[in-house]
């Protein structure tokens, strides 16, 4: 199925630029000339992005807000255009995901819109469901003998299971299932999303482990009627890491709020972690906070960190690729952070900064961590 982009814009050349970008990138175009035609395809027809150039301020505002109020399209990864005079604070906070710079060269459009893609097909296959029947049984607060049921559909985020009589659990649930053709069995946690008088339950999986995430992942694109294959995830530079998060160098970041899965490897040692981008800046890098928070995951860490202290200088391996976006804060951090990380607290205070104070005050971390038992590093 086609990736669409609904792009208004009223500039011939940097048109003839993006469309010849996007079809190499296998990106369909719908051009629109004006807001009005413009609000009018995003209430009739999906998108799995919009590229509004943000020359009229007051326009694009108006378009990027349509498209947040359009059931279909609420999701859309949205891509501001904009120049000197359209600041690219002001082009996030109308609701941009990506900024793209004027003069508009094809190099770099590309190179940003790869990033976009990889977060459109995402998006886009985060509510596919696959009706199968898949053998489950549940444990809660409530139900102490475990008890069986069967799927009737079955996504990366969830499932529905039909129960044969009314669950009276409300808390947290726990799940065993065997996935077709994957070894071993898988646990995850989930709640009930929505329930109807026939005991069929909407569950949302919740605190899932990444290892467990990968392998659902997997088989639910395997399995798809539509499957296409996930864009190669990408490789970056680590240059911080503590506990609680890192900083990446890269040359196309993703937004502020896209949650993303890290796989980092340094000799022998390596580990999956889930994080959540916080900081972005253009062309440069990225900090990102890992967000399952447990004591698991946080040995994990601790264990990469004392095996970069001793590789001897090797290099560490690192790949990145995104879940999907936030919406309104509902998928943040799975538990309350360390106020003694110094870096997460970067994050949070330096957030919108300008790139050259942030990174000053980076460096000042690293000059710190030196001498303390803080677990900031630089590579």
């Amino acid at each position: 199925m086609t990736l669409k982009a609904l792009l208004l814009c009223s500039d011939d050349k940097i048109l003839r630029i993006l469309r010849r970008v996007l079809s190499d990138l296998e990106i369909a175009v719908e051009h629109c000339s004006d807001a009005d035609s413009a609000i009018q395809k995003l209430t009739r027809q999906r998108f799995e992005a919009l590229i509004v150039d943000c020359n009229d301020t007051a326009t694009a505002e108006l378009v990027l807000r349509s498209a947040r109020a359009a059931p279909c399209n609420k999701r859309a990864v949205a891509v501001a255009i904009i120049d000197g005079n359209t600041g690219v604070r002001l082009a996030f906070d109308m609701g941009a995901h990506f900024a793209l710079y004027k003069p508009i060269s094809s190099e770099r459009a590309k190179t940003s819109f790869r990033a976009a893609r990889a977060l459109m097909k995402r998006e886009r296959r985060r509510n596919s469901r696959l009706q199968v029947q898949i053998p489950i049984s549940v444990t809660g607060t409530l139900i102490e003998t475990a008890q069986h049921a069967v799927t009737f559909d079955f996504c990366e985020d969830g499932m529905a299971v039909q129960f044969k009589h009314k669950l009276r659990e409300r808390g947290r649930l726990n799940f065993v299932l065997s996935l077709p053709g994957v070894d071993g069995k898988i646990q995850v946690q989930g709640e009930i999303a929505w329930e109807n008088p026939n005991n069929l339950l909407g569950v949302r999986f919740v605190n899932i482990s990444p290892d467990a995430k990968h392998l659902i992942r997997s088989w639910v694109n395997r399995n798809s009627p539509e499957s296409e294959q996930d864009d190669p995830p990408v490789h970056c530079r680590l240059t911080d890491l503590s506990l609680g998060g890192c900083y990446l160098e890269l040359a196309a970041p993703f937004p502020v709020r896209t949650r993303v899965v890290l796989s980092m490897r340094v000799q022998a040692v390596e580990f999956r972690a889930d994080g959540v981008v916080r900081v972005v800046h253009s062309d440069s890098g990225m900090g990102v906070e890992f967000t399952q928070g447990t004591e698991e995951q946080r040995a994990q860490v601790q264990k990469f960190i004392e095996a970069l202290r001793t590789s001897q200088s090797a290099l560490p391996e690192l790949l990145i690729e995104p879940e999907g976006l936030e919406v309104d804060g509902q998928e943040g951090s799975a538990t309350q952070p360390d106020p003694d990380d110094s870096l997460l607290e970067l994050f949070r205070t330096k957030a919108n900064a300008p790139v050259e104070s942030f990174m000053r005050e980076l460096r000042k971390q690293r000059h710190h961590a030196a001498d303390s038992t803080e677990v900031i590093l630089e590579i």
